[in-house]
């Protein structure tokens, strides 16, 4: 007698773990489920190889679905136990998922899994985050440090982080591959990938933050009023002592981890990859956090800036599409 969840449990908790952030919304993982086990695999075809060379970010945006399922499942009564890189003849196979049943939901389980429809990328310039001192002590206890080093950066450390974003702008300017993958993935939506128009923000908006990725700007828009001229949010560094993949993997879970964290505090977040992409810029970060390690995944985390209505929700594939089931293979 199978004592595992559900299909249609499964088919919840994927369809949720769905949101999860990604490079340009690519979305880059698909699910297998058996009726008891539940395996994660890569897709390269959605990898963008210009931008992510190393396949990095499809592994950090891969480890980030794979918390939010744990997520998911949690909210409805369930652990897991995974089994990271199951299969060395296939590398795109990142983890294979069993469940037992929890002893409790708590509170926090639930109110955690209601974070993930509620988080959104917010590419606006963030005020000071009130309260963060007490909230980064909280956020240290959600995560092991063995999976990712999480490191704050002063608040005198910015201009040489803005120098670095704008070198690594500065090196790409005749990348017509990275330009390209940039065009395809944003402005607009293809089969429920991308990023659509209504996610981006005006040019001067953009030069409020002066770390973030240049996108191409959102066109027939007045800026938004927003308090603060310049960007005011706490900017975290994800770090791992080394590059492989499973380091990588385990840190886009806890990069799921501080952005829900950050989400249940009330705060607006942005996911910076850019300052990691290029191997000088990288270096500069690296250097930023004592030369320890790694850095993979930077985040913003700043108070909510002011708007009329908040952006839309992004695309997610429909649920044919990431999850097959016995007898019903992913198309």
């Amino acid at each position: 007698m199978n004592d595992g969840p559900a299909g249609a449990v499964v088919e919840r908790a994927v369809r949720l773990a769905g949101r999860a952030p990604s490079l340009h919304n690519s979305q880059p993982w698909r699910w297998t489920f058996d009726g008891t086990t539940l395996s994660l695999y890569a897709v390269p075809e959605r990898m963008l190889p210009t931008t992510d060379t190393g396949g990095r970010q499809m592994l950090i945006s891969c480890g980030a679905v794979l918390d939010h399922l744990r997520v998911a499942m949690a909210a409805v009564g369930w652990r897991l136990s995974v089994a990271r890189f199951p299969n060395p003849n296939n590398r795109d196979h990142l983890a294979e998922i069993g469940f037992r049943r929890a002893a409790i939901v708590t509170e926090g389980d639930r109110a955690r899994a209601e974070a993930i429809g509620r988080r959104y990328t917010d590419r606006l310039p963030f005020g000071e985050p009130a309260g963060w001192t007490d909230f980064e002590t909280i956020l240290r206890s959600t995560f092991d440090p063995d999976d990712a080093v999480v490191d704050v950066l002063p608040e005198g450390v910015r201009p040489v982080l803005a120098h670095a974003a704008q070198m690594t702008t500065s090196l790409r300017r005749y990348d017509s591959g990275y330009h390209a993958e940039l065009h395809w993935w944003t402005g607009h939506v293809i089969s429920a990938t991308g990023v659509p128009k209504s996610a981006l923000v005006s040019l001067g908006e953009q030069e409020q933050v002066a770390v973030g990725r240049q996108f191409p700007a959102a066109s027939g828009e007045a800026d938004r009023s927003v308090e603060e001229a310049e960007d005011h949010a706490e900017i975290l560094v994800l770090s791992t002592l080394g590059d492989t993949p499973e380091e990588i993997l385990r840190c886009g879970e806890v990069l799921s981890t501080v952005l829900l964290e950050s989400t249940l505090a009330g705060y607006a977040t942005c996911t910076l990859t850019n300052l990691t992409e290029v191997a000088r810029s990288r270096d500069v970060v690296r250097q930023l956090i004592g030369g320890r390690g790694r850095p993979q995944v930077l985040v913003r985390a700043g108070a909510t800036p002011h708007r009329d209505q908040l952006p839309a929700s992004t695309p997610r594939l429909p649920l044919h599409e990431i999850l097959s089931t016995e007898g019903s293979p992913a198309r």
